[in-house]
């Protein structure tokens, strides 16, 4: 292997990769996803569908699942810092309702690979951030589930900084909590 290194986390199959960068003088040169690579490293997914999304400093997004379709995601920041998050949801987990945060930059190159049965989430900590990622199924409109980012039956740790204003819409705002989960 050797062209990425691989982090568990405390919860099963989540798993922080950084892949080599070779730079010189021109700039750099990374593979960000190879699948002989990342079966090695125990990603072992198909994905079907690439994602990309902007958005400024304070901006929230999340917690999203699958319902009925859930998806692995291997997700990565490209320009600017987020904060991403992801919320155990497997039915018999040892782990259940637990959360594993992670910094994503454009300088530490570092992708999260999140299995199905999480919900995912971030906050944009940089002015700007550019967050792409891959899928294992598609979209299915109409199937979309979340959590409310601060269900204090998770707990998640949001760094916010003093004085940032989130930037949630409406719906994030008002999903439920661990305790009306239902899958």
């Amino acid at each position: 292997m050797g062209k990425l290194t691989v982090e568990t986390c405390d919860i099963e199959g989540l798993r922080i990769i950084t892949p080599t960068v070779h730079g010189d003088a021109r700039g750099y040169f990374m593979e960000t996803y190879q699948y002989n690579d990342f079966k090695e490293a125990g990603v072992d997914k198909v994905f079907v569908q690439d994602n990309q999304s902007s958005s400024t400093k304070g901006v929230l997004r999340g917690l999203h699942f699958q319902i009925n379709h859930p998806q692995a995601k291997l997700v990565r920041v490209i320009r600017g810092e987020v904060y991403d998050v992801a919320v155990d949801l497997r039915e018999g987990s040892k782990t259940f309702g637990k959360w594993h945060g992670e910094l994503l930059s454009e300088e530490n190159k570092k992708q999260f690979f999140i299995p199905e049965g999480f919900a995912h989430g971030f906050l944009v900590l940089s002015d700007y951030a550019e967050f792409c990622y891959k899928c294992s199924d598609f979209y299915h409109p109409g199937d979309e589930g979340g959590l409310c980012y601060n269900d204090p039956d998770i707990g998640i740790e949001w760094p916010i900084p003093e004085g940032m204003e989130l930037n949630i819409i409406e719906r994030d705002r008002n999903w439920g909590g661990i305790k009306d989960y239902r899958k």
